[in-house]
């Protein structure tokens, strides 16, 4: 009886052992799968990033000073031009407009710099249409009431500018308020922002940027070449301002 239970034990001790052997086996070949994902992964994260960046296309901007999208400031026979493609959703935008503007208005005004600011619609197929409503009421003021206030508009705009996630926040009130602190009178403005009734601008400036081939916002053009001079929207500002003065 004793025997019989020795050769039992060491059967069932044979079977744990080969269970364990192939759960091991099996282990392994999980990890090794997995490492060899992540390579896979890895080399075509690796070769998709080199191919963008060496496919990526020239920005073919038409001269600051000469798109029919834009407001600028500045003297036109300055040293240097500056053209910046902006979404007035985008929070990159935003940061980018904080951190230059002082600067980009002081050097325009030291005939320095003309500056050109382009709005257009990016992010609306994303995060709905407070981009369309933002630049169609831009270009209202811009029409009726002059560069001068489109462009204090335009300040007021990033200066409250609503977040991605709750883009409805920013009223077609809000922007009527907005555009008479800028210098517009309500009875000529409230009912073309109410109405969007610049939505072909905005179309047709969307398709002037891409035609640019402007795939991003903000684009940032330095005498007729991309300026991305930076790490992060503070590097590139600073770069930007430092390439000016």
């Amino acid at each position: 009886m004793s025997s019989n239970n020795s050769k039992a034990s060491a059967r069932a001790q044979k079977v744990a052992d080969e269970r364990a052997a192939q759960a091991r086996r099996e282990t392994r070949r999980r990890i090794l799968t997995i490492v060899g994902v992540v390579a896979a992964m890895a080399l075509i994260v690796g070769g998709a990033i080199t191919v963008s960046l060496l496919n990526k296309k020239d920005v073919k901007a038409a001269p600051a000073g000469s798109s029919e999208y834009g407001v600028t400031i500045g003297d036109a026979d300055a040293p240097h031009t500056v053209i910046i493609y902006e979404d007035f959703l985008c929070p990159y935008c935003g940061a980018l407009e904080a951190e230059t503007r002082d600067d980009l208005e002081r050097l325009a005004a030291d005939g320095k710099v003309l500056v050109e600011y382009r709005p257009f619609d990016l992010l609306s197929p994303s995060f709905g249409d407070y981009p369309i409503r933002a630049a169609s009421a831009f270009a209202l003021l811009l029409e009726e009431s002059g560069p001068e206030v489109a462009k204090k508009f335009h300040d007021l705009l990033f200066e409250n500018q609503p977040s991605e996630q709750d883009p409805d926040s920013v009223s077609d009130d809000d922007l009527v308020a907005f555009a008479v602190e800028a210098g517009a009178e309500e009875a000529v403005v409230r009912e073309g922002i109410e109405g969007v009734s610049h939505r072909d601008w905005v179309e047709a400036a969307t398709a002037e940027a891409k035609d640019a081939d402007v795939q991003g916002t903000p684009t940032v053009i330095l005498d007729g070449e991309v300026f991305e001079d930076g790490r992060t929207v503070q590097d590139v500002a600073d770069n930007l301002v430092k390439a000016l003065d």
